[in-house]
């Protein structure tokens, strides 16, 4: 009995020992992991509704970031530095190593090796894991925007604004299921990048903290710039900010080091990315960020300095030398052009490119769109600003630059939606919270004796507006098919067969022939196809095309274009010299047989413009029909054969040197039908009529 005894006050012991070691915490901070861990749950159940149409990538560019990731897993991660790939823009190939960012992917592959190792037998594939990728990046994303918004205006403010990014159809677009590019790791490092920047720069903090926080930044704009196109962004609105600040004359040592740090690092790693190089640092971009560290060193030099003369002279010298500099590298050849940077800045200089303006991605924002983007949150940004602009510290003043230039960015191009979304959520964020902030004082406030005797009517009349903004914010949130909602419970490009309308069912008119030209073509097939189609016909049906979405020779697609926009005698001389065994073609149309505009029907148009021919020699606007050169196109004649053999079983079209090898099922969705034909070319005049 004593024994026992014992041994139970021995257990006892220990478990006061192990009592001791609980996590000691505050009711606020629980109840603080709790709002977050329910927004990021909100953001991963949101993200994850496109599996109603199955379990597919989107788009098109995920493909090949998906290929790429593949490569790494199954050949070693550096092993893409030298893949031509011969299955895509036949017979030159396409020279991986210094055409892709391999952030993503390299990032992919390299947390799917992880995976594996701990999944064992149990590991998905990589195609799944890729899938599920961006929902997970998404996530993140929605908590990283909270600690950066903590920053700038407290927790509140951060639970806001993690809470308005979860629900942002801009992000969710970028986010969702499936959707596996660079935007999706690209945000996510842009507010790392943000955050760390801006805590390196923050006075209270030892310089042992100012150090690792400038390398973690150095490192994430790197990583940045190795990841996203758009990599040139945060370096202007980080330069832009630290400009600012030396004109406000908040300039500081270690404002200079914070940004020699993260720049040298940073830049270092971009210089060794294939696809950049050392040009990069050379780029009209760039070299503004190179001026304005030459200003924070003339400024630290000045503070030293006493006399104005020295200090005039030492001005003069310096601006002197900056402009010297610039000059003889202009001269010589050296500053690069900003490239696809200036279409973001310019819409007119889009205007001149045919080929990128075809993308629907790339055109101009129109205004009504940022209230359908971002609801009522479009109307909090002014307010936003308002709030930062009162307290002018260094955070409110990125913030500041962050929103304008992303609101100018998201007006120019509307995919670039998505850099202003993480802004607006902050500065809506803010807002919300500064016009709560009053009112909630009040309501918490114990009314005094004699407010009670002549009534008092402020905690009412405060509660009654609380209650009017969270119901603003249930309306844009929680009425029936939200904005939010609408854009992630959609079916992902694939399963739509890229024609904008949400059916009950997948729609799988491209899938069907993607999986027969996988089984049932010949390896050595070649394949011609509008670029749109390119990586889906490379990366699905695994087999070799002329051109896909990353317009690598713009001299093959114009030659496409001629092709499509020929007759079958001219058609079959440019097919000959790419050895093109099929022609894939998609059409849309009604079921009353009108053309509906969204397959190559809608996109013939962008094709003699690229082409560089003359729109009313193929088409008649007055009458709007075909004239009679343009009923002799090989894009007509393949479009309208299929439309006819889908609605009447025969055509009155005679092909010379097509014939069908498969159509599409073409079902009716509600009238429309969209249809995709693979033809067999015949070099030889033979084919059916």
């Amino acid at each position: 009995m004593k024994q026992s005894l014992l041994k139970i006050g021995r257990l006892l012991s220990k478990v006061r020992v192990l009592s001791a070691l609980r996590i000691r915490t505050t009711h606020d901070t629980i109840l603080q992991v709790s709002v977050i861990s329910l927004i990021l749950l909100l953001a991963l159940c949101v993200r994850l509704l496109p599996m109603k149409w199955g379990w597919h990538l989107s788009e098109f560019d995920p493909f090949m970031q998906y290929r790429l990731a593949k490569h790494m897993v199954d050949n070693g991660f550096f092993a893409w530095l030298n893949w031509l790939d011969l299955q895509r823009w036949y017979p030159y190939g396409a020279e991986v190593w210094w055409r892709n960012f391999f952030g993503l992917s390299l990032s992919a592959a390299f947390s799917y090796k992880i995976y594996e190792i701990l999944a064992g037998p149990y590991a998905v594939s990589l195609y799944d894991y890729c899938i599920l990728y961006p929902v997970i990046l998404g996530v993140l994303t929605c908590l990283m925007i909270f600690f950066l918004a903590k920053d700038i205006g407290g927790k509140t403010v951060g639970i806001f604004a993690s809470l308005f990014l979860a629900l942002s159809s801009s992000h969710i677009a970028r986010t969702s299921l499936g959707f596996f590019d660079d935007e999706s790791l690209g945000i996510f490092l842009i507010l790392l990048l943000s955050w760390s920047f801006l805590r390196s720069i923050d006075h209270e903090r030892t310089i042992n903290s100012t150090l690792k926080y400038s390398l973690l930044s150095g490192f994430v704009l790197g990583y940045l710039c190795a990841s996203w196109g758009a990599s040139l962004y945060p370096i202007a609105i980080i330069a832009i900010s630290v400009l600012t600040l030396i004109l406000l004359k908040k300039c500081t040592t270690r404002l200079l080091f914070s940004y020699s740090v993260t720049f040298g690092l940073g830049l270092f790693m971009a210089m060794n990315v294939p696809k950049l190089g050392y040009e990069f640092l050379f780029s009209g971009a760039v070299l503004p960020a190179f001026g304005v560290f030459g200003l924070l060193c003339l400024c630290e030099i000045l503070s030293n300095v006493d006399s104005l003369k020295w200090k005039t002279i030492i001005v003069i010298l310096a601006l002197a030398t900056m402009a010297s500099a610039y000059y003889i590298m202009s001269e010589f050849g050296y500053v690069q052009p900003i490239g696809k940077f200036l279409y973001a800045l310019s819409p007119e200089a889009r205007m001149e490119n045919p080929l990128f303006q075809s993308v629907a991605e790339h055109r101009v924002t129109a205004w009504g769109s940022f209230y359908y983007d971002f609801g009522i949150g479009a109307f909090f940004l002014p307010l936003g600003f308002f709030f930062a602009f009162r307290n002018l510290s260094p955070r409110n003043l990125f913030l500041i630059i962050y929103g304008l230039t992303g609101l100018y960015f998201a007006s120019s191009m509307v995919r670039l939606s998505i850099i202003l979304s993480p802004a607006l959520c902050i500065l809506w964020a803010l807002a919300v919270y500064n016009i709560l902030k009053p009112f909630v004082l009040i309501v918490q406030e114990k009314p005094s004796a004699r407010q009670m005797k002549h009534g008092f009517v402020g905690r009412e009349f405060s509660a009654a507006a609380i209650l009017m903004i969270f119901l603003l914010l249930t309306l844009n949130f929680a009425l029936p098919n939200p904005r939010f909602y609408q854009t992630a419970y959609s079916p992902v490009t694939i399963m739509s067969s890229s024609i904008p309308i949400k059916p009950d069912e997948p729609i799988l008119e491209w899938y069907e022939v993607l999986m027969w030209m996988k089984e049932n073509l010949p390896d050595d097939s070649v394949i011609c196809s509008w670029w749109d189609y390119g990586y889906w016909i490379t990366i699905i049906a695994n087999k070799t095309t002329l051109a896909d979405n990353q317009t690598i020779n713009g001299t093959q697609i114009e030659n496409i274009a001629k092709m499509f926009l020929s007759n079958e005698t001219e058609a079959i001389k440019i097919l000959q010299v790419y050895d093109v065994t099929h022609v894939v073609v998609f059409t849309t149309f009604r079921s009353d047989g009108a053309f509906w505009g969204y397959g190559e029907d809608g996109k013939w148009g962008w094709m003699v413009q690229i082409a560089g021919l003359n729109r009313t020699g193929y088409y008649s606007e007055a009458d709007r029909t075909w004239t009679a050169v343009g009923r002799e196109t090989v894009i007509y004649k393949l479009m309208q054969y299929g439309k006819e053999m889908r609605l009447q079983g025969f055509s009155m079209i005679e092909l010379k040197h097509f014939e069908k090898a498969y159509f599409s099922q073409g079902k009716d969705y509600g009238g429309i039908i969209p249809l995709v034909c693979v033809y067999k070319v015949n070099y030889k005049e033979g084919g059916v009529s």
